[in-house]
């Protein structure tokens, strides 16, 4: 059917204060920075990174920065949107060697997540540096998964360098059932799990969450200066898709969106800050999604879109509230008359059940249908706080 949007889409709240720079964020020294507490851990070993362009101590990539201490290392395995580039959400990611150093790159992306015995034969220890935001379907934390599998297949040691989750100041979502396991979901938790990277894979390990219930010989490498309490502000773009601090503090929401017919703004300098569709009768923006560096062939591409801005609003919303803005998914369902056209197969897979929909479609309230996400989230709560590294938020 011809999808025809009538009113206004608000997006999270009428009116905000504090935009993303006016927050006061923690000074950090994230793990990969504390060399003198794991580098003798490398000493006469083979070591492999798994990492990206996020990968970084200070101005210099991990993986220079390693070589020039005289780490020996023997690969790189780079997870979705690759090591140094800007490859699509979703694109495959071949196999090659860095331009820079001439070490093999092997992806853990497409048909190929997981390290191979054969991947792992020359190599001692693993080392993971990824930044992370803290959502369930922010695919690094698979990657993380299939390494740590792996590593314990293999009797091969990991360490994690720890970075701070922006998201890691609150909880909230949906807890995934397992039928709606995929690489954008892999284990019962909620959209917002609220833990770093570190955290969250010593409660892999321990939770007997991977196959066969297996653990891994596991180090995390903490951070110093950052706790729950503290925002942190990324230092450089975690994806191609996740430009500025707006993007990350939206993402948890808008990423949803992403399960449906609206754009939000992939193919423009603005993704996950803009919000619209062609059809939109009203909408203070516009905007027309291009082929680009990491969105190839976006939705709507070429097409005017109507929309609104959330960067014009400001995030004291999303900070205060401390969880996910359902009135902006609720309004957007309400504005094309209601129908399942509204969603794509994808939904459910993001939001972690099939309920989600439902309650949308039925116009619950936000406050009902976060009831419904209590007994779960209560007892995911229980869990986490048995891997925290770090002062929590509550």
């Amino acid at each position: 059917m011809k999808i025809k949007i009538y009113a206004v889409i608000v997006l999270l709240a009428l009116s905000f204060k504090i935009s993303a720079d006016e927050i006061k964020y923690a000074k950090v020294k994230v793990g990969a920075e504390k060399t003198d507490v794991y580098l003798p851990k490398l000493a006469g070993k083979t070591v492999a990174i798994v990492g990206n362009k996020t990968s970084m101590i200070g101005h210099t990539h991990l993986v220079d920065s390693l070589l020039s201490l005289n780490v020996n290392i023997v690969k790189i395995f780079a997870p979705e949107h690759g090591f140094r580039g800007e490859s699509d959400a979703g694109e495959t990611i071949k196999n090659g060697k860095d331009t820079k150093t001439g070490l093999p790159v092997i992806s853990l992306y497409g048909k190929h997540k997981k390290p191979t015995a054969d991947d792992l034969k020359d190599v001692d220890v693993v080392v993971f540096d990824i930044q992370d935001v803290g959502v369930r379907f922010y695919t690094y934390i698979s990657t993380l998964q299939y390494v740590m599998e792996a590593c314990a297949e293999n009797n091969k040691e990991i360490i994690v360098l720890d970075r701070p989750n922006p998201n890691g100041y609150f909880v909230d979502g949906p807890v995934l059932k397992k039928e709606f396991k995929s690489f954008i979901g892999m284990q019962p938790v909620p959209i917002a799990y609220g833990m770093s990277i570190g955290e969250y894979a010593k409660m892999i390990n321990e939770e007997g969450w991977m196959k066969d219930g297996e653990k891994c010989k596991l180090e995390v490498v903490t951070c110093d200066g950052w706790d729950h309490t503290k925002f942190y502000k990324l230092p450089i773009k975690p994806s191609p898709n996740l430009p500025n601090m707006v993007s990350v503090f939206y993402y948890p929401t808008l990423c949803l969106l992403e399960g449906t017919v609206m754009s939000v703004g992939r193919g423009t300098d603005a993704p996950f800050q803009l919000v619209g569709h062609p059809n939109l009768a009203d909408g203070y923006v516009e905007f027309t999604p291009k082929s680009m560096p990491g969105a190839k062939h976006p939705k709507f591409e070429g097409v005017k879109c109507k929309g609104y801005d959330a960067r014009d609003n400001g995030i004291e919303y999303i900070v205060e509230k401390k969880g996910l803005g359902i009135p902006c998914l609720e309004k957007a369902y309400a504005n094309v008359g209601g129908g399942d056209d509204f969603f794509t197969k994808s939904f459910n897979l993001l939001a972690g059940n099939k309920e989600f929909k439902e309650q949308i479609k039925f116009r619950m309230q936000e406050s009902e249908i976060k009831a419904t996400w209590k007994k779960d989230l209560d007892t995911f709560k229980k869990i986490r706080k048995k891997y925290l590294l770090y002062k929590d938020f509550e």
